[in-house]
Parts: C-alpha cells; structure tokens; sequence
C-alpha cells in the first residue's frame, strides 16, 4: 500500500532545547540534556549522532513510504538549514517544515526567506508545556501570539502542524485552534498526535476532537501506539481510540505519520508502518487516505 509518513524526523545536528535546557548528542543514537536525562533518541544501527535523509529513506523503501513530511522538533532543534538541503537534493520525496520561535525578534525574517526564496509550503511549530516553546517561554494563547504567522502562511496556501501538547498543558488549547481556524479559512491546518489521547481523559479527548472539527483541520496520528504505552503491537488500543476518532472527524481527516526516529526506539519501523493494516479501524478505501491520500493533499 503507498504511503506518506506525515511525521518525520530527521537531524544532522541535534542541538535541542526545552525545559530541559539544550540536548546533545551523547553517540550511539543516545541523547543527554543540561539537565541530566539522557535516552536513546536513533534506534541503534540508524545513526550515531544523527539521523540523515539517506537512513530514512532507506526505511521508507522498505515499508512502501513514497513521501514523508519533516517535521521540526524540540528535541532534535531546528533543522531548517538542513531540511532546505534536503528539499533540493531529493525533490519530490520530502515536504521539510520550517520552525522558528515567535518570541525571537526576527522571527518573520525567517519565515519569509524560506517561504519566499526557498520554496517552503509548511511550518512546524511544537508549542508543548513539555518539550516544546511553552517549555523554555512563559506561555501564551497560540491564536494571539501567533496570528500573524498563520497569515502569513495562509497567503502562501501553506499549511501550519501544531504540537499543542496534552490535555494537561497550558499549551493545549483546543479553542485557539477553532479561533485560527475560522480566522484563516485558506489555512490548512494538521494537529499533530491526534491531540494525544489520555485514557484517563477520555471524554474530554472525545469533546475536543468534536470542537475542532472544522473544513480546514486535519490530524495526524504519529506515535500514538507510544502515547498509549503499554498497548503493544499491533496495537489494539491505539486501534480503538482511532475508530473513535474517525466516527467524530471522518477518515479524511486522518493522516498516518510514524515520529521516527525516536517513537522507532520503541518498536521497529516496519510496525509503526503497517499496524493500520492489522486492525480493522479502517476500510480499505479508508487506508489509502489514511496512509497517502490525505498527506498528499495537505502538504504535497
């Protein structure tokens, strides 16, 4: 089955930073931040101190995944440099993301030059209490802070992935997305994680997925089998929660992503890949949306 892995990572230099202050690479696929922690980030075998285009695509031709969208993380740091080399070098493979922090005062400078000169479509903007920009900045209400961004996308028909968290952050602000939403109807918009269900928070979950329903709004659906640690492969729970979600959003509203390479330390690639297919959350006709259809839509 084609596929299109909506939530990538890659990192030629991890140089993160969150409230755990900066993160380094420590060798060995291993990562250490200021603070002390370390874990592995790069499953072993696929980079020692960084996870290229060349590693990824070839998991990606292993398991059927034509395209995939790079996505920028706090725990990696931004990759912009590196995901422009990337879009030039492998055209047609990827749709890298661009980030920056809105609090830096060039912020707009930034985007404008990968937006404008070098041919940049998405942006990628983790705003998570844990480890994104609400982290390492006081926090604030994304459709404030942020308006003129998502406008500034918006005019290119660009579309924006937000991490917002979970539903025990200050960042997760599931009406900020409704408010964005109808500000920037031309804006496409992916939520990523599917807005990281919590059992114990089901209801809530189920509440917020029905508000932000909206023409202009799409999920992903990266690392959710890790979100619901322990479900195990292939995945029942995780299975169950996504055919909820498609009773409430529809499956076009559905986009399958992996959050390689870290969510590929917990399992192997190839079962992040292909768990869909071993559930019957999904029609097959489902599945081709769900795996290619709706990502090529929204970023390609």
């Amino acid at each position: 089955m084609r596929k299109i892995d909506a939530h990538l990572h890659l990192a030629k230099i991890i140089a993160g930073y969150c409230a755990r202050g900066e993160s380094r690479a420590a060798g060995n696929g291993m990562v250490i931040w200021a603070n002390g922690d370390s874990y592995q980030l790069i499953p072993e075998g696929l980079g020692n101190e960084s996870f290229l285009a060349e590693a990824a695509l070839k998991l990606m031709d292993e398991n059927e995944v034509e395209k995939a969208v790079l996505m920028q993380g706090s725990l990696y740091g931004f990759q912009n440099e590196y995901y422009r080399e990337i879009l030039k070098t492998y055209p047609g493979r990827f749709c890298p993301t661009v980030s920056v922090d809105p609090s830096m005062a060039n912020h707009m400078e930034i985007l404008e030059r990968f937006f404008r000169d070098e041919g940049f479509r998405a942006a990628k903007f983790e705003v998570s209490s844990g480890g994104g920009l609400m982290g390492a900045n006081p926090s604030f209400v994304l459709s404030d802070h942020m308006m003129e961004i998502f406008q500034f996308v918006e005019d290119y028909k660009g579309t924006v992935a937000l991490d917002i968290g979970d539903l025990m952050m200050d960042s997760h602000q599931p009406a900020s997305i409704v408010r964005i939403a109808k500000r920037c109807p031309n804006l496409k918009i992916v939520v990523c994680h599917l807005c990281a269900p919590h059992r114990d928070l089901h209801d809530e979950w189920v509440a917020e997925l029905r508000m932000m329903k909206q023409d202009n709004v799409w999920f992903d659906i990266s690392s959710i089998p890790k979100i619901l640690t322990p479900d195990v492969y292939p995945y029942p729970d995780a299975a169950e929660f996504l055919k909820e979600a498609k009773g409430i959003i529809g499956a076009k509203r559905l986009l399958w992503g992996t959050d390689a390479p870290y969510a590929a330390t917990q399992d192997s690639y190839e079962h992040l890949s292909d768990y869909l297919m071993k559930n019957e959350a999904f029609t097959d006709d489902e599945l081709a949306d769900v795996y290619y259809n709706n990502a090529n839509e929204v970023y390609f």
